[in-house]
């Protein structure tokens, strides 16, 4: 149980950082850069056999800031654990990374012990119509299968220099979008999905996904 928690701590951390599909531009090994670890297929978090990631990127309007108008540089990202198709329970932790980032659902995280639902990411002030248009997606996509309540995760990116994170351009449709196009497959990183308007540094940066293949038993 306890390697189980803590492989899925490790997912959820990678989830923090990743966003949606189709890479443009290469990455560190690809130009030569060794790093420790055989990566999988993807290199990514979506070579976990049933992992889907979909995303939504909103970017639009350039200038000086306009509340309600932009610019905007923001969006959802979705992870599904185990598809889109099955409804299978994941075990689940969390941690605080920075002391101060908003994610709902962790007390059932805490209580139960496990995931029953996608993750999704959004900026700090989009967190509340992520989190009930989740709730809205499983009801209209799942029917009967619903369960009786859903307390979604759904983790905040702070987006507010470079976003009108005051003008709300998230909508229950982008999230709705970035659940049915969740897919396995490579990830996109960089500026997309809800990373989209991360600043790390001085550098502009926002997505990012590895994994490493190990043997069981592996510590």
């Amino acid at each position: 149980m306890a390697k189980q928690k803590a492989a899925l701590t490790l997912s959820l951390v990678l989830v923090f950082a990743i966003s949606a599909l189709g890479q443009s531009k290469p990455r560190a090994r690809d130009l030569g850069i060794p790093f420790d670890g055989l990566p999988g297929r993807f290199n990514a978090i979506t070579d976990v056999t049933g992992v889907e990631v979909g995303m939504t990127t909103l970017i639009s309007g350039k200038g000086p800031l306009v509340v309600g108008q932009g610019p905007v540089r923001t969006g959802v990202t979705a992870v599904i654990p185990r598809g889109k198709d099955k409804l299978n329970q994941v075990f689940a932790a969390w941690f605080t990374l920075n002391g101060n980032g908003e994610m709902t659902g962790t007390t059932w995280l805490d209580e139960s012990g496990f995931l029953e639902g996608p993750v999704l990411i959004t900026n700090t002030h989009s967190v509340g119509v992520v989190r009930d248009a989740v709730i809205a997606w499983q009801l209209e996509r799942m029917g009967e299968r619903f369960p009786t309540w859903s307390l979604p995760v759904v983790a905040e990116t702070w987006d507010g220099d470079l976003n009108d994170i005051n003008g709300f351009h998230v909508k229950p449709e982008h999230v709705f979008q970035a659940l049915d196009g969740a897919a396995s497959g490579p990830v996109a990183e960089g500026n997309v999905g809800g990373g989209t308007g991360m600043i790390v540094q001085r550098p502009i940066r926002s997505a990012s996904s590895s994994r490493r293949t190990m043997a069981a038993g592996t510590s």
